[in-house]
């Protein structure tokens, strides 16, 4: 597995399997940030790391979504949100989690809603048969 490919590129197409591999390194290692950007800082912390691993995530989502054929802006809008989520906590706009503000409430509820349509769309959903104009089917044998 090409991994500088994987977390870089954005372009040609990768199966489930190759999706939820990268994307549970990057989870991991998401986590890890996290843990410890909790023991230094806190939250605002914890949100530029989140934003750390925005490019790898879109990077895998893009050649997963590429393998569904699906339009670009889908994940634009939807990493986009995140970005704003997060720059919304290190500005310090966000709320608290006991009493959110009311425009983080107003981006989190549909950005969860359409993320978990976008996990099953990208993560259990099969692509597209055949080569698409991303690149050939990753599961056509050589």
């Amino acid at each position: 597995m090409d991994w500088a490919y994987l977390f870089n590129g954005f372009h040609g197409r990768i199966g489930r399997k190759t999706f939820w591999t990268a994307i549970g390194v990057v989870a991991a290692g998401e986590i890890v940030g996290h843990l410890i950007a909790e023991q230094i800082e806190g939250d605002r912390l914890g949100a530029i790391v989140d934003l750390a691993f925005t490019y790898p995530e879109f990077a895998v989502a893009v050649k997963r979504s590429h393998d569904r054929n699906m339009p670009f802006w889908l994940l634009a809008v939807f990493f986009t949100a995140g970005a704003v989520l997060d720059l919304l906590t290190v500005l310090g706009w966000s709320g608290t989690d006991e009493a959110p503000s009311l425009l983080s409430l107003m981006i989190a509820v549909p950005f969860t809603i359409f993320g978990l349509a976008l996990l099953v769309e990208l993560g259990f959903r099969k692509g597209t048969p055949g080569p698409n104009q991303y690149g050939p089917d990753p599961l056509a044998r050589s």
